[in-house]
């Protein structure tokens, strides 16, 4: 495993010392989260990195840790991916997940133990004060976030763990200096081999960590950024299943731009307006024909090509169907589980407004850029996109 020092410093440098101009530029409220972050952050990943090495003293077997029939759910963003990840973690009795507080907080698995001897401590004698505190810290900070539920207790993209190699996509929120960065959005094509094997090692042992200190047999994630690692994914999960989602880009594109500007928003202050539209036009275009042609040329049952709309409007069905494909144990309460994720999400109320008529577009612009995803999916051109202020299932 190794830090990826030299972008860690460019994004220092660049932050501080060449952001005019930029999306980053150093107003105040960038300055106060820039002082915040480099006090904190630094401090965190030593300590990280201390248990990671902790672990391969006290639990070596993690190294060998097997990861059977892991479950990777890939699309672009804001396609169904987030709803069906947390629907399928209710089934804890299958899968496993890591949450933002395993990805952020107890990433290693000596932290996971310790943590795991904590919460039984405040179980047997302190009658779940602890639990009851940090839930209601949780509240009052994650879930005050409308566009998309957070939670340090909730399953989420996974990809997030890179930010402790400082080596991937998630790093732009925070820094999006792009010409700094290696082209992630194009990783399969666009990244050496060795850069590739460097990120996907690390990868595979934080989910070795996960489970080997959980004990679950079944690993499921969402991970949109993996539409363009799909090949090596395959190479280093060789048992994976791979469930690709598909969305209508008349809904999937506005509601992509509008979530990356929020994003990025709360931590940067470039100002009004739309902005990264380039970027996320080559991604979403990328991200829906790469992973389609990888499956297209490696047909297997290991693999399920899935429209949004049946997942939404069958969602028993489709889920029991692909339970059953991939060689996933029957679950009875299934129907429970499904009914119970629907009505959470449909009470969930979104700030997330959106027009792609304000972003630039027109309903011809978006039916043309996407000709060949419209004609595979036979996706609905209608001729009109009324303006969305919604409660969205892929939130």
């Amino acid at each position: 495993m190794r830090y990826n020092l030299r972008l860690f410093w460019r994004t220092f440098y660049r932050s501080f010392f060449a952001s005019k101009n930029t999306p980053a530029r150093l107003t105040r409220k960038r300055f106060l989260f820039l002082i915040l972050f480099y006090l904190v952050w630094p401090v965190g990943s030593l300590v990280h990195w201390f248990f990671f090495w902790l672990d391969d003293i006290l639990f070596p077997a993690h190294k060998t840790q097997p990861i059977e029939k892991p479950l990777f759910i890939l699309g672009n963003f804001r396609s169904g991916s987030t709803f069906l990840h947390r629907l399928l973690s209710r089934d804890s009795e299958t899968f496993t997940s890591l949450t933002t507080w395993d990805i952020y907080l107890t990433p290693s698995v000596t932290q996971k133990k310790i943590t795991q001897l904590v919460s039984r401590l405040d179980k047997k004698y302190f009658n779940n004060a602890l639990h009851r505190a940090l839930y209601a810290f949780d509240r009052a900070t994650l879930g005050k976030i409308k566009i998309h539920p957070i939670s340090f207790f909730q399953p989420e993209e996974d990809e997030n763990i890179h930010m402790h190699i400082w080596d991937g996509y998630f790093v732009t929120f925070l820094f999006p200096f792009m010409e700094e960065f290696p082209d992630y959005i194009h990783f399969d094509e666009a990244l050496s081999p060795q850069h590739k094997k460097r990120i996907m090692t690390f990868y595979k042992s934080m989910l070795q960590r996960h489970m080997y200190a959980t004990g679950k047999k079944y690993f499921v994630a969402k991970n949109p950024a993996f539409s363009a690692k799909i090949e090596t994914l395959g190479e280093f999960f060789p048992d994976a299943r791979i469930l690709y989602l598909a969305r209508n880009p008349l809904d999937m594109l506005p509601s992509t731009i509008s979530w990356i500007n929020y994003a990025r928003r709360q931590f940067t202050d470039p100002g009004e307006g739309y902005i990264y539209i380039d970027e996320i036009l080559e991604m979403t275009k990328y991200w829906y024909r790469h992973p389609l042609q990888y499956l297209d040329a490696h047909p297997s049952p290991r693999y399920l090509i899935l429209n949004y709309d049946d997942l939404i409007i069958r969602p028993e069905s489709v889920i029991r169907g692909f339970y059953e494909q991939f060689g996933y144990p029957d679950k009875p309460g299934l129907p429970i589980i499904i009914d119970q994720a629907v009505k959470e999400t449909l009470t969930f109320s979104s700030d997330h407004n959106y027009s792609y008529e304000k972003m630039g577009f027109t309903r011809e612009q978006i039916v043309q850029i996407y000709a060949d995803i419209f004609a595979r999916f036979n996706f609905d051109k209608r001729e009109e996109f009324v303006h969305v202020k919604q409660v969205e299932l892929d939130m």
